[in-house]
């Protein structure tokens, strides 16, 4: 990604004095978001290669819109709505299921007992399975706030309001406490 933008900076001779700062400012966002954008596309059903392809992809069109002028007062809300959009875009035209989390794959721990194991797989599927009969805004608002974005900050990737942000988070909660205390 860094080097795509370095690399058409040298094709067009940084004629412009800001577009170093550009560079850097895109650089910046790009190092403190990416995991948090690659992570959140992957929860929006995207196979890991697409997902960091996405990622990077959000990036350069972050650096597009700069290039043009375009006043992006949120970079982090952007990043997000920008990666949420084409990530369902994606998903659409490929036709992914709407999550895809891995929570089993993890490595067992071999100092763990295994009956303490055998209760973590089964707390993750309940989870999994809790997640997976959200609303799919109940999921995006989940996921969000899982990356840190504030309820403002989620309303704008979705267009919707914070108070709903609150509402969906709050619902998501119940159902997934109902499910990890129910069964």
């Amino acid at each position: 990604m860094l080097s795509l933008l370095y690399e058409e900076s040298l094709l067009m001779g940084d004629r412009e004095l800001g577009a170093a700062s550009l560079r850097d400012q895109v650089a910046r966002l790009f190092e403190e978001a990416r995991e948090d954008v690659y992570r959140y596309l992957l929860t929006l059903g995207l196979a890991p290669p697409q997902a960091q392809e996405a990622a990077q992809d959000v990036f350069l069109r972050l650096y597009v819109a700069l290039k043009k002028g375009e006043e992006i007062r949120n970079p982090r809300a952007w990043i997000f709505r920008v990666a949420h959009n084409l990530g369902l875009k994606i998903r659409r035209r490929r036709d992914l299921p709407s999550f895809a989390p891995g929570l089993e794959a993890r490595i067992p721990d071999p100092a763990r007992d295994p009956e303490e194991d055998l209760l973590e797989r089964e707390r993750l599927r309940r989870i999994d399975r809790g997640i997976q009969e959200l609303s799919e805004q109940q999921r995006n608002c989940l996921f969000l706030r899982m990356e840190g974005l504030r309820y403002a900050e989620i309303g704008a990737v979705l267009g919707i309001g914070a108070p709903t942000v609150g509402e969906f988070l709050r619902r998501a909660m119940a159902k997934l406490k109902k499910v990890l205390h129910d069964e």
